[in-house]
């Protein structure tokens, strides 16, 4: 039977189940009606430490030259002059002003001089109060009676789906005493261990929100979940199975992208195409494609031996193989494009994004030959200047972990725009330097543990890539980006984000939605601008 059949005759059902069945860890307790949870939102995380710590206190004076005139007193807590920060917190605004514009006395004659000068009058033991905050309490949701696909969030459940919501106070001597929480307008409470049986939900999902109180005498914050259930046979009309989809910061199942959670956008039901999943095993992402420039590559490198055939094997300029070059080296370009897949798996399954999309990528950016495509053009992504700066830009997780390795953490403090220009274009720089595999010292003339380490890489510029996609598509249509569009068409224009930059998606995106059309991937590609043509062909070629 057609799913979405199924679907529509179990959701008209759906309206005959009460919410849930809410189980403790003391037992059962059936919930047939609404319970009774606070009627207010919880006050959210309150907790902080305070320690004194001792220091010494330095007193200085601001007078006026030749008159000495008192302007104001500062105490400040660090060695050295005061700084503009001490001044500013010190004194009135006017004097703060004139401190900053004043120049420096040259006069010989203290009495000639304009502005104001700082004397140390004091020093002596201090102490102060610091305050620390702490952790917050947390609450993660995982599922029971359900086998979790690396295919985003969806899970197959035979059994009657149970979503597990698990209070965790991090603070010693302290404990969760209780959740609560909204399933669309049902109210709930429980222990710090919830399990709660989901009923069958509209086909958009439905919305779950949940907190936890602590002893401490606090909460956690509010949290929130988007969930689908959705029956089908799988088959086996004799037996029922659900797919489970759950969209939650909180969810500690399968890793879902972070850009799918900034969409709000849930997988087809069932489950995303092959081409957006990502297998439990590294080899089936396993490939057997007979790609003509890698075997040039191969051939070129002395890993095959072409000699045989005319021209050594290589056709236009050495940058193809030909058909008898390709036929000596095919054995080694099935070995060659699949000796990633254990990192492109690894690399999937700590991002979220999915493992066979990255394949296909590097497949179409670089045949897996992870050198320079062009003087721009770099690794296996084939990484540019302006995609690191997408990178970097959007996707500030990950400029945080790689901007102390390559300059001072404090430089790094304010993010990637907070870096003066040519700060941001050491950093654009070094990321490339990081993902450029070419070594001459290297057999091959390849650095194999650079390539696996940009891997990762390339699945965090993927990211960035979506995040930016999702919020042109917010920017065009006011609404969220899964709102406005479906889950895999949303990863298609992030793939014209990589290739042909937003300006081309930009536009494209604008102009269907100015003539009233579904921001289809269909429709906006149909409205790509001179210049930007290559970016339907190159989408097709990954997602086919």
């Amino acid at each position: 039977m057609n799913i979405r059949k199924i679907f529509r005759r179990w959701s008209a059902l759906s309206g005959a189940f009460s919410l849930l069945v809410c189980m403790t860890n003391t037992g059962f307790a059936s919930i047939g009606r609404e319970v009774n949870a606070s009627a207010n939102n919880p006050p959210g995380p309150d907790r902080f430490s305070v320690t004194t710590i001792e220091y010494t206190e330095y007193t200085w004076w601001m007078a006026r030259w030749g008159t000495n005139e008192l302007i104001c007193e500062l105490k400040i807590d660090h060695e050295g002059l005061p700084v503009s920060a001490d001044v500013f917190s010190n004194c009135e605004k006017k004097d703060y002003q004139n401190w900053l514009q004043q120049k420096p006395c040259h006069e010989r004659d203290a009495a000639l001089c304009k502005g104001s000068y700082l004397m140390l009058i004091d020093s002596q033991p201090a102490q102060k109060e610091i305050a620390t905050k702490l952790p917050p309490p947390l609450v993660q949701i995982t599922l029971e009676n359900c086998d979790s696909v690396y295919t985003s969030s969806t899970s197959i459940c035979e059994l009657n789906p149970i979503l597990v919501l698990s209070g965790i106070e991090p603070l010693p001597d302290y404990e969760i005493t209780r959740i609560e929480g909204r399933y669309e307008d049902q109210s709930f409470e429980c222990s710090a261990h919830c399990r709660l049986q989901l009923p069958t939900s509209a086909e958009e999902g439905s919305t779950l929100q949940f907190w936890a109180y602590s002893s401490y005498g606090d909460s956690s914050s509010i949290f929130n979940a988007l969930i689908r259930v959705a029956p089908t046979d799988i088959g086996n009309p004799d037996r029922s199975f659900w797919y489970v989809d759950v969209l939650s910061s909180q969810w500690a199942g399968v890793p879902v992208a972070s850009c799918v959670q900034a969409w709000e956008a849930l997988p087809p039901i069932g489950g995303p195409p092959n081409w957006l999943s990502t297998p439990t095993q590294s080899e089936s992402l396993g490939t057997d494609v007979p790609y003509n420039y890698l075997a040039a590559n191969l051939i070129r490198s002395g890993v095959v031996d072409a000699s045989s055939c005319p021209h050594n094997g290589l056709l236009q300029e050495s940058v193809v193989a030909s058909a008898c070059g390709l036929r000596k080296a095919r054995e080694a370009v099935a070995q060659w494009q699949n000796q990633f897949d254990s990192i492109i798996l690894s690399a999937a399954q700590d991002t979220g994004v999915p493992a066979s999309l990255l394949k296909n990528l590097f497949a179409q950016e670089s045949q897996f030959w992870p050198g320079v495509g062009s003087k721009k053009d770099v690794g296996l992504g084939q990484l540019t200047e302006h995609g690191a700066d997408t990178t970097l830009l959007w996707n500030p997780p990950f400029f945080n972990q790689f901007c102390p390795r390559i300059m001072d953490s404090e430089a790094c403090a304010n993010g990637y725009l907070g870096l003066d220009e040519s700060g941001q274009e050491y950093a654009r720089v070094a990321l490339i330097h990081e993902v450029n595999a070419i070594c001459d010292d290297c057999p091959l003339g390849i650095d194999l543990d650079r390539a696996n380490f940009s891997i990762s890489v390339f699945a965090h510029t993927l990211l960035a890539n979506c995040e930016q996609a999702g919020r042109l598509v917010k920017n065009v249509t006011g609404r969220t980006a899964g709102n406005a569009a479906a889950y895999e068409d949303l990863w298609k224009f992030s793939l014209v984000n990589y290739h042909a930059g937003p300006g081309c998606l930009g536009d494209a995106l604008d102009a269907a939605f100015s003539e009233k059309m579904e921001l289809t991937w269909e429709n906006v590609s149909s409205k790509f601008s001179t210049g930007c043509e290559s970016a339907s062909k190159y989408v097709n070629n990954i997602s086919k």
